[in-house]
């Protein structure tokens, strides 16, 4: 089975692309996730004071160096910002959006993957009806060179997990509990935190429960092509076919 990939550029109102049109040593990297976007601003010109201006006023300012290699910043926004109606847009034609949106020379730069051709075209011609675009390439891809992680954005597999979920998931992964053999305990992992190791199992049981399951069609994905049936899942389903 083969995919589809499109990579093209748009220009539209955005305050990046602008940015970016201003100073054209200028590169933004733009990654979407479930409550804001994260920005890495980098440029190999030492950066204006009118620059430095503009990117204090995109978000809060995680990471800030300036040096001989030139200027490389991260960035924390809200997602007011954000043109909905574009990625909304790659869904409603079946298409996967690529991350991340990279903002230069004043334009914003996409790739989408495809399971049918005729679903690129259809997006392709949704957008040049009310904006800028210019395509940069569209082909047919073996499903076995695209990189897995490329098929699986973060804030799809992280969606509708709480807060809680997600921090009861980190810290066992980062105390060693999926390690082989575990580091620690259930109990352990609990008492680290002020709730019960009742409430904290239940956590991350549903932590656990709901990342599977959205990486469920990434996995099905990956395991499309698989030649073979190395657990012999249908061999053993045929020999209880006979017992009964």
């Amino acid at each position: 089975m083969s995919l589809y990939e499109a990579s093209f550029r748009v220009k539209h109102e955005c305050p990046y692309r602008e940015i970016s049109e201003r100073h054209p040593d200028l590169t933004i990297r733009e990654w979407y996730l479930s409550d804001c976007q994260v920005l890495e601003i980098t440029s190999s010109e030492t950066p204006t004071d009118e620059l430095l201006e503009e990117i204090d006023a995109l978000g809060t300012v995680l990471h800030e160096s300036v040096d001989d290699s030139g200027l490389h910043v991260v960035t924390q926004a809200c997602l007011c910002s954000l043109e909905e109606s574009i990625i909304d847009r790659f869904e409603e034609y079946n298409c996967l959006y690529q991350p991340p949106t990279i903002h230069r020379h004043g334009w914003e730069h996409y790739t989408v993957i495809a399971f049918d051709e005729g679903d690129v075209r259809a997006l392709l011609r949704d957008l040049e009806a009310d904006r800028d675009i210019d395509v940069l390439s569209k082909t047919a891809v073996a499903e076995q060179t695209i990189p897995h992680s490329m098929l699986a954005p973060v804030d799809q597999l992280f969606e509708d997990l709480t807060e809680r979920q997600l921090a009861a998931l980190r810290l066992a992964l980062e105390s060693g509990y999926y390690e082989q053999p575990r580091k620690t305990s259930l109990r352990e992992l609990a008492e680290r935190t002020s709730v019960a190791r009742s409430t904290y199992e239940e956590h991350l049981r549903k932590a656990e429960n709901k990342l599977l399951t959205n990486a469920g069609e990434f996995l099905r994905l990956v395991t499309a092509t698989t030649a073979g049936d190395p657990l012999q899942v249908e061999g053993a389903a045929r020999s209880e076919g006979r017992a009964d």
